[in-house]
């Protein structure tokens, strides 16, 4: 049996994921990080983009929404505005959210293009997290 490490993700409308894990890995602001037990201290932005859970079972992936990582040698903690399990995704809603992005960001009009392309990512790492559970 592998050392586990605990991790903790909390939203604030709840804790999401609480259980001890083998490894985490998430995409920082600066890159991919690989957590094992005995990670260095650390606090880190995270993108939007699917967290990797690895447990004696396998893979586990979770949808963020970007937020916050503190790890600890003993614990990680995800602070994020969302997080959903694969099983939590509306996949048509999903994707209707992607299709109203990319159109958003065909337009010409006076479009908030940041905030456009903030939701084609947050709607397309849904759709990644909720078929790799149906895969």
């Amino acid at each position: 049996m592998a050392n586990k490490i605990r991790l903790d993700i909390v939203t604030p409308d709840r804790m999401v994921y609480s259980e001890d894990v083998n490894m985490v890995i998430a995409r920082a602001t600066d890159g991919d990080l690989g957590i094992l037990a005995g990670h260095a201290p650390l606090i880190a932005g995270l993108d939007v983009w699917p967290l990797r859970i690895i447990k004696d079972e396998g893979e586990e992936q979770l949808a963020l929404c970007g937020g916050f990582i503190e790890v600890r040698p003993q614990k990680i903690t995800v602070l994020a505005s969302c997080a959903e399990l694969p099983e939590e995704i509306d996949i048509k809603r999903a994707a209707a959210a992607k299709e109203r992005a990319e159109a958003r960001l065909r337009t010409t009009a006076d479009v908030d293009v940041h905030r456009a392309e903030i939701a084609l990512k947050r709607a397309m790492t849904r759709l990644r997290v909720a078929e790799k559970k149906l895969g």
